[in-house]
Protein backbone atom coordinates (compact mmCIF):
# COMPACT_ATOMS: atom_id res chain seq x y z
CA UNK A 1 0.00 0.00 0.00
CA UNK A 2 1.46 3.65 -0.72
CA UNK A 3 1.48 5.32 2.31
CA UNK A 4 1.46 8.92 0.35
CA UNK A 5 -2.02 8.30 -1.59
CA UNK A 6 -4.52 9.40 0.48
CA UNK A 7 -6.94 6.32 0.29
CA UNK A 8 -10.23 7.06 -1.60
CA UNK A 9 -12.29 5.59 0.97
CA UNK A 10 -11.21 8.85 3.69
CA UNK A 11 -13.65 11.09 4.33
CA UNK A 12 -12.52 14.52 4.43
CA UNK A 13 -12.16 16.04 7.98
CA UNK A 14 -14.64 19.02 8.53
CA UNK A 15 -15.76 18.86 11.90
CA UNK A 16 -14.58 18.73 15.26
CA UNK A 17 -15.69 14.77 15.62
CA UNK A 18 -14.03 13.60 12.56
CA UNK A 19 -10.63 15.96 13.54
CA UNK A 20 -11.09 14.23 17.32
CA UNK A 21 -11.18 10.59 15.11
CA UNK A 22 -8.06 11.72 13.00
CA UNK A 23 -5.92 13.01 16.11
CA UNK A 24 -6.54 9.90 17.97
CA UNK A 25 -5.83 7.99 15.49
CA UNK A 26 -2.71 9.79 14.94
CA UNK A 27 -1.63 9.72 18.24
CA UNK A 28 -1.48 6.08 18.41
CA UNK A 29 0.22 5.68 14.80
CA UNK A 30 3.04 8.23 16.59
CA UNK A 31 3.79 6.47 19.88
CA UNK A 32 4.09 2.88 17.74
CA UNK A 33 6.22 4.53 15.09
CA UNK A 34 8.22 6.56 18.32
CA UNK A 35 8.05 4.12 21.23
CA UNK A 36 10.49 5.89 24.01
CA UNK A 37 13.00 7.92 21.46
CA UNK A 38 13.20 11.71 20.63
CA UNK A 39 12.27 13.32 17.15
CA UNK A 40 13.11 16.83 15.99
CA UNK A 41 10.39 19.71 14.19
CA UNK A 42 11.37 22.67 12.68
CA UNK A 43 8.71 24.81 14.02
CA UNK A 44 8.08 27.66 11.56
CA UNK A 45 4.78 29.26 13.17
CA UNK A 46 2.93 28.48 10.05
CA UNK A 47 0.14 26.32 10.24
CA UNK A 48 1.49 23.08 9.25
CA UNK A 49 4.25 22.55 11.43
CA UNK A 50 1.72 24.42 14.41
CA UNK A 51 -0.91 21.95 14.04
CA UNK A 52 2.29 18.79 13.98
CA UNK A 53 3.65 20.43 16.88
CA UNK A 54 0.43 20.23 18.86
CA UNK A 55 -0.61 16.77 17.95
CA UNK A 56 3.24 14.92 18.74
CA UNK A 57 2.76 17.32 22.19
CA UNK A 58 -0.36 15.22 22.98
CA UNK A 59 1.47 12.24 21.82
CA UNK A 60 5.44 12.35 23.18
CA UNK A 61 5.32 15.07 25.07
CA UNK A 62 8.98 16.38 25.57
CA UNK A 63 10.24 13.97 23.44
CA UNK A 64 9.49 16.03 21.09
CA UNK A 65 12.51 18.98 20.26
CA UNK A 66 11.04 21.97 18.37
CA UNK A 67 13.70 24.20 16.93
CA UNK A 68 12.15 28.13 16.39
CA UNK A 69 14.60 29.47 13.86
CA UNK A 70 13.95 33.30 13.74
CA UNK A 71 15.55 34.61 11.01
CA UNK A 72 15.02 38.13 11.00
CA UNK A 73 11.98 37.86 8.50
CA UNK A 74 9.58 37.09 10.55
CA UNK A 75 6.11 39.74 10.48
CA UNK A 76 6.05 41.69 13.76
CA UNK A 77 5.25 39.18 16.63
CA UNK A 78 5.49 35.93 15.02
CA UNK A 79 8.65 34.50 16.60
CA UNK A 80 7.39 35.85 20.33
CA UNK A 81 4.01 33.87 19.15
CA UNK A 82 5.44 30.96 18.90
CA UNK A 83 7.32 31.07 22.20
CA UNK A 84 4.50 32.14 23.98
CA UNK A 85 2.01 29.55 23.20
CA UNK A 86 4.46 26.62 22.63
CA UNK A 87 7.21 27.02 25.27
CA UNK A 88 4.83 29.19 27.86
CA UNK A 89 1.24 27.46 27.36
CA UNK A 90 1.79 23.97 25.62
CA UNK A 91 5.16 23.36 27.80
CA UNK A 92 6.70 22.41 24.92
CA UNK A 93 10.70 21.00 24.53
CA UNK A 94 11.59 24.15 22.20
CA UNK A 95 14.46 25.55 21.33
CA UNK A 96 14.34 29.29 20.17
CA UNK A 97 17.30 30.69 17.45
CA UNK A 98 17.60 34.34 17.17
CA UNK A 99 19.54 34.16 13.86
CA UNK A 100 18.39 37.69 12.91
CA UNK A 101 21.69 38.77 12.86
CA UNK A 102 23.12 36.35 10.59
CA UNK A 103 21.00 36.12 8.02
CA UNK A 104 20.74 40.01 7.70
CA UNK A 105 24.32 40.08 7.33
CA UNK A 106 24.76 37.41 4.43
CA UNK A 107 21.60 39.03 2.60
CA UNK A 108 23.56 42.70 3.06
CA UNK A 109 24.03 44.36 -0.83
CA UNK A 110 22.20 41.10 -2.36
CA UNK A 111 19.40 42.58 -4.89
CA UNK A 112 18.23 39.16 -7.21
CA UNK A 113 15.24 37.62 -5.71
CA UNK A 114 16.48 34.15 -6.32
CA UNK A 115 19.77 34.83 -4.68
CA UNK A 116 17.91 35.88 -1.48
CA UNK A 117 15.80 32.92 -1.50
CA UNK A 118 19.10 30.57 -1.85
CA UNK A 119 20.63 32.21 0.82
CA UNK A 120 17.69 32.27 3.22
CA UNK A 121 16.52 28.54 2.32
CA UNK A 122 20.59 27.72 2.45
CA UNK A 123 21.13 29.50 5.65
CA UNK A 124 18.14 27.86 7.51
CA UNK A 125 19.06 24.71 7.00
CA UNK A 126 22.84 25.35 8.51
CA UNK A 127 21.36 26.55 11.28
CA UNK A 128 19.08 23.88 12.17
CA UNK A 129 22.03 21.23 10.94
CA UNK A 130 23.43 23.18 13.86
CA UNK A 131 20.64 22.81 17.01
CA UNK A 132 19.98 19.51 15.10
CA UNK A 133 24.03 18.26 16.19
CA UNK A 134 23.59 19.87 19.60
CA UNK A 135 21.66 16.37 20.32
CA UNK A 136 23.01 12.80 19.82
CA UNK A 137 19.92 10.47 20.66
CA UNK A 138 17.41 11.99 17.82
CA UNK A 139 16.53 9.14 15.34
CA UNK A 140 12.67 10.68 14.04
CA UNK A 141 12.41 13.80 11.99
CA UNK A 142 9.22 15.75 11.89
CA UNK A 143 7.75 17.10 9.21
CA UNK A 144 4.52 19.54 8.37
CA UNK A 145 4.25 17.56 4.90
CA UNK A 146 0.59 17.98 3.51
CA UNK A 147 -1.01 16.15 0.73
CA UNK A 148 -0.38 18.88 -2.12
CA UNK A 149 3.10 19.04 -1.40
CA UNK A 150 3.13 15.12 -2.03
CA UNK A 151 0.78 15.78 -4.91
CA UNK A 152 2.78 19.05 -6.28
CA UNK A 153 6.10 17.21 -5.63
CA UNK A 154 5.87 13.69 -6.92
CA UNK A 155 6.39 12.64 -2.82
CA UNK A 156 9.08 14.79 -2.35
CA UNK A 157 9.24 18.24 -0.51
CA UNK A 158 12.23 19.75 -0.14
CA UNK A 159 11.39 23.97 -0.44
CA UNK A 160 9.79 24.35 2.50
CA UNK A 161 11.14 21.70 5.09
CA UNK A 162 14.75 20.49 5.83
CA UNK A 163 15.34 18.63 3.39
CA UNK A 164 18.98 19.79 2.89
CA UNK A 165 20.04 17.90 5.43
CA UNK A 166 23.74 16.49 5.52
CA UNK A 167 23.77 12.19 4.67
CA UNK A 168 25.05 12.12 8.17
CA UNK A 169 21.90 13.46 9.63
CA UNK A 170 19.29 11.86 7.79
CA UNK A 171 16.45 10.81 10.47
CA UNK A 172 13.36 8.23 9.99
CA UNK A 173 10.58 11.14 8.90
CA UNK A 174 7.18 11.62 10.99
CA UNK A 175 4.70 13.12 9.13
CA UNK A 176 1.33 12.83 10.46
CA UNK A 177 -1.16 15.24 8.46
CA UNK A 178 0.69 14.05 4.99
CA UNK A 179 -2.31 12.82 3.77
CA UNK A 180 -4.42 16.16 5.11
CA UNK A 181 -5.45 18.95 2.69
CA UNK A 182 -5.21 22.62 4.35
CA UNK A 183 -8.73 23.14 4.85
CA UNK A 184 -8.83 19.98 6.95
CA UNK A 185 -5.15 20.90 8.47
CA UNK A 186 -7.20 24.22 9.62
CA UNK A 187 -9.91 21.63 11.32
CA UNK A 188 -7.31 19.32 13.04
CA UNK A 189 -5.60 22.17 14.72
CA UNK A 190 -8.91 23.68 16.25
CA UNK A 191 -9.69 20.79 17.55
CA UNK A 192 -6.21 20.61 19.10
CA UNK A 193 -6.86 23.79 20.89
CA UNK A 194 -4.61 25.95 18.81
CA UNK A 195 -5.47 29.68 18.66
CA UNK A 196 -7.59 31.05 15.99
CA UNK A 197 -4.84 33.36 14.91
CA UNK A 198 -2.46 30.72 14.48
CA UNK A 199 -4.63 28.02 12.79
CA UNK A 200 -6.32 30.65 10.44
CA UNK A 201 -2.82 32.14 9.51
CA UNK A 202 -2.79 33.19 5.87
CA UNK A 203 0.16 31.56 3.62
CA UNK A 204 3.73 33.19 4.61
CA UNK A 205 6.40 32.53 2.43
CA UNK A 206 9.74 30.56 3.53
CA UNK A 207 12.07 33.64 2.81
CA UNK A 208 8.93 35.52 4.82
CA UNK A 209 9.56 39.35 4.93
CA UNK A 210 12.76 38.69 2.54
CA UNK A 211 10.90 38.43 -0.95
CA UNK A 212 8.73 41.73 0.04
CA UNK A 213 11.37 44.32 1.12
CA UNK A 214 12.05 44.40 -2.62
CA UNK A 215 16.13 44.57 -3.72
CA UNK A 216 18.55 44.60 -1.31
CA UNK A 217 17.22 44.53 2.24
CA UNK A 218 18.05 47.01 4.86
CA UNK A 219 17.34 47.06 8.51
CA UNK A 220 15.22 50.44 8.17
CA UNK A 221 13.20 49.38 5.39
CA UNK A 222 12.88 45.91 6.60
CA UNK A 223 11.59 47.28 9.58
CA UNK A 224 9.07 49.95 8.24
CA UNK A 225 7.63 47.36 6.11
CA UNK A 226 6.74 44.80 9.58
CA UNK A 227 5.15 47.86 10.71
CA UNK A 228 3.00 48.78 7.84
CA UNK A 229 2.09 45.01 7.41
CA UNK A 230 1.15 44.66 11.38
CA UNK A 231 -1.17 47.83 10.66
CA UNK A 232 -2.91 46.39 7.29
CA UNK A 233 -3.54 42.56 9.19
CA UNK A 234 -4.80 44.65 12.12
CA UNK A 235 -7.03 46.99 9.79
CA UNK A 236 -8.19 43.63 7.60
CA UNK A 237 -8.92 41.69 11.09
CA UNK A 238 -11.00 44.96 12.27
CA UNK A 239 -13.04 45.59 9.23
CA UNK A 240 -13.35 41.64 8.70
CA UNK A 241 -11.25 40.90 5.34
CA UNK A 242 -9.34 38.93 6.91
CA UNK A 243 -12.03 36.52 7.26
CA UNK A 244 -12.73 36.91 3.31
CA UNK A 245 -8.86 37.34 1.55
CA UNK A 246 -6.60 34.59 1.17
CA UNK A 247 -3.72 36.22 1.05
CA UNK A 248 -2.98 40.37 2.00
CA UNK A 249 0.35 41.94 2.80
CA UNK A 250 2.68 45.05 2.41
CA UNK A 251 5.72 45.13 -0.28
CA UNK A 252 8.22 48.16 -0.31
CA UNK A 253 10.47 48.30 -3.06
CA UNK A 254 13.60 50.10 -2.52
CA UNK A 255 12.76 53.92 -4.27
CA UNK A 256 12.06 56.80 -3.01
CA UNK A 257 9.67 59.58 -3.68
CA UNK A 258 9.57 63.16 -2.11
CA UNK A 259 6.92 64.11 -0.01
CA UNK A 260 5.84 66.71 3.03
CA UNK A 261 5.58 66.03 6.62
CA UNK A 262 5.90 69.06 9.28
CA UNK A 263 5.87 71.45 6.46
CA UNK A 264 8.90 69.70 5.36
CA UNK A 265 10.11 67.98 1.98
CA UNK A 266 11.46 65.01 3.08
CA UNK A 267 11.98 61.26 1.12
CA UNK A 268 10.40 58.23 1.71
CA UNK A 269 9.09 55.33 0.62
CA UNK A 270 6.38 53.73 -0.72
CA UNK A 271 4.24 50.76 0.80
CA UNK A 272 1.88 48.72 -1.57
CA UNK A 273 -1.33 46.65 -0.64
CA UNK A 274 -1.27 43.59 -2.23
CA UNK A 275 -4.69 41.75 -1.05
CA UNK A 276 -6.09 38.50 -3.29
CA UNK A 277 -8.07 35.58 -3.50
CA UNK A 278 -7.38 32.89 -4.68
CA UNK A 279 -8.49 28.70 -4.89
CA UNK A 280 -5.00 26.73 -5.75
CA UNK A 281 -2.54 29.71 -5.80
CA UNK A 282 -2.02 29.23 -9.47
CA UNK A 283 -4.42 31.69 -10.63
CA UNK A 284 -5.34 35.19 -8.15
CA UNK A 285 -8.23 37.70 -8.16
CA UNK A 286 -8.11 40.98 -6.27
CA UNK A 287 -10.03 41.37 -3.60
CA UNK A 288 -12.63 44.58 -3.46
CA UNK A 289 -11.33 46.94 -0.47
CA UNK A 290 -13.68 49.64 0.67
CA UNK A 291 -12.37 53.40 0.25
CA UNK A 292 -12.99 54.32 3.76
CA UNK A 293 -10.68 51.29 4.60
CA UNK A 294 -7.94 51.79 2.06
CA UNK A 295 -7.75 55.49 3.57
CA UNK A 296 -7.86 54.30 6.45
CA UNK A 297 -4.43 52.34 6.38
CA UNK A 298 -3.21 54.69 3.94
CA UNK A 299 -3.08 57.55 7.26
CA UNK A 300 -2.39 55.16 9.68
CA UNK A 301 0.97 53.61 7.44
CA UNK A 302 1.83 57.23 6.75
CA UNK A 303 1.24 58.43 10.38
CA UNK A 304 2.68 55.74 12.37
CA UNK A 305 5.50 54.46 9.97
CA UNK A 306 8.72 56.18 9.83
CA UNK A 307 10.41 56.33 6.24
CA UNK A 308 6.83 55.53 4.48
CA UNK A 309 5.35 58.39 2.87
CA UNK A 310 3.15 56.75 0.20
CA UNK A 311 0.79 53.89 0.14
CA UNK A 312 -0.23 52.38 -3.53
CA UNK A 313 -2.80 49.22 -3.82
CA UNK A 314 -1.40 46.65 -6.28
CA UNK A 315 -4.68 45.79 -8.59
CA UNK A 316 -3.27 43.18 -10.74
CA UNK A 317 -5.01 39.76 -10.89
CA UNK A 318 -2.24 36.66 -11.55
CA UNK A 319 -1.85 35.81 -14.69
CA UNK A 320 -0.51 38.52 -15.03
CA UNK A 321 1.35 39.35 -11.82
CA UNK A 322 2.74 36.80 -9.18
CA UNK A 323 1.01 36.95 -5.80
CA UNK A 324 4.44 37.89 -4.60
CA UNK A 325 6.65 40.66 -6.11
CA UNK A 326 9.40 38.57 -5.99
Amino acid sequence: MDTNKRPDTMERITTKELADKFIAEQIAQVKAQVGNKKVLLALSGGVDSSVVAALLIKAIGKQLVCVHVNHGLMRKGESEAVVELFRNQLDANLVYVDATDRFLGLLEGVCAPEEKRKIIGGEFIRVFEEEARKFDDIDFLAQGTIYPDILESDGVKAHHNVGGLPEDLQFELVEPVKLLYKDEVRVVGKALGLPEAMVDRQPFPGPGLGVRCLGAITRDRLHALREADAILREEFDICGLSKTVWQYFIAVPDMKSVGVKDDKRYEGWPAIIRAVNTKDAMTATIEEIPYEVLHKITNRITAEVDGINRVLLDLTPKPVGTIEWE
